[in-house]
């Protein structure tokens, strides 16, 4: 039995001089059918080999492919929620019940502008995730490739590690401003064109990188903005807005009679279709008495509208109350002063 066993060590010696100690199926079977060690390796390590890294290739190819669908699909399904949500909250505001054609561009966004804003987002988004996708999926694959020509990737592992550690603390607020305008971007706190208050400054969005983000003030001034300097925006212009009046009146006004003059003006600018500035989604509300003043008694007026318009719609109630005012005889405030003079006996 002992002697049976020779032959058969002696040909997986043979066999591992030929072809290593991991033998690929090719090399063998050359081996096998030539018994010739030499051209076993030669063939193995000719075909063996790229034929592998080309299976390698080919996985990571069909994998960045399927990735780049999946990414494509989640930035659809990303929009389509916020749509939902848009759409939600228009059908409670204007008592929306039904909405057929699913045309979200007009009803939903707000229009054509609003359509490519997000058209806009989700490209971006879909386009930077799979870029890092097929960073990662095409480094380990060359990576792989190397190995099977017998490069020893230890030393350049470890070489491409202490370069990114070094990297990664030299370039901490340039990591944190992109990962900011991801979340930004996934998020869709802001677009181009939206009213914001990010605290450093505010104004209108102009433009948007996943870097910084650009806007310019009422006068005129353009701001950038690192995103990851930004620790809370206020956006005024997302699906609705509400205009906020503050109007005086002297203090011997009969105020129930001033508060139902601001609605009626109200409503008549909500019915008001040759009033094309802005549109009133919901009835106004006069809420009533805000404050008492030391010149005269502050009512308030708001009126929900949609997104930016805000500020039209106010202007133009503005201008109307006051020709309302006059023509009912209220009277608007001006500094008033009682002044006491001590006489000397």
């Amino acid at each position: 039995m002992s002697f049976d066993l020779i032959p058969l060590q002696s040909a997986n010696d043979d066999l591992i001089d030929a072809c290593g100690n991991d033998p690929g199926q090719i090399c063998e079977w050359v081996y096998d059918a030539s018994g010739n060690a030499t051209l076993s390796s030669i063939i193995g390590w000719a075909v063996d080999k790229p034929l592998t890294i080309l299976i390698v290739l080919l996985v990571a190819f069909v994998g960045s492919r399927i990735v780049k669908r999946a990414i494509v699909h989640f930035g659809e399904r990303l929009t389509a929620e916020r749509e939902n949500r848009a759409l939600a909250q228009l059908q409670k505001i204007k008592g929306i019940d039904k909405i057929t054609d699913k045309v979200r561009a007009s009803n939903v966004l707000q229009g054509e502008q609003s359509e490519l804003r997000t058209k806009a987002r989700t490209e971006t988004l879909t386009s930077v995730l799979s870029s890092i996708a097929n960073l990662v999926i095409w480094t380990v694959a060359v990576l792989i490739s190397l190995g099977e020509i017998g490069i020893n990737l230890g030393p350049l592992i470890a070489g491409a590690g202490i370069v990114g550690v070094a990297v990664g603390f030299g370039a901490q607020s340039i990591v944190k401003d992109f990962l900011s305008g991801m979340f930004m971007l996934v998020e869709d706190q802001y677009g181009v064109g939206d009213s914001v208050d990010v605290g450093l400054a505010s104004g209108t969005v102009e433009r948007m990188t996943l870097r910084t983000t650009i806007l310019r003030d009422t006068n005129g001034s353009v701001w950038y903005i690192p995103n990851g300097e930004i620790a809370r925006v206020g956006n005024r212009s997302q699906v609705w807005s509400r205009a906020v009046l503050n109007i005086d009146a002297a203090y011997d006004t009969d105020l129930r009679k001033a508060q139902q003059v601001m609605q009626d003006v109200a409503d008549d600018l909500w019915h008001d279709d040759s009033f094309v500035d802005g549109d009133i989604i919901e009835q106004p509300k006069v809420t009533g008495v805000q404050n008492l003043g030391i010149d005269g008694i502050t009512l308030r007026l708001v009126a929900k509208t949609d997104p930016s318009e805000q500020w039209a719609v106010a202007r133009e109630l503005r201008i109307r109350i006051k020709e309302a005012f006059d023509a009912e005889g209220i009277e608007m405030p001006f500094p008033q002063r009682t002044v006491w003079v001590k006489q000397e006996k």
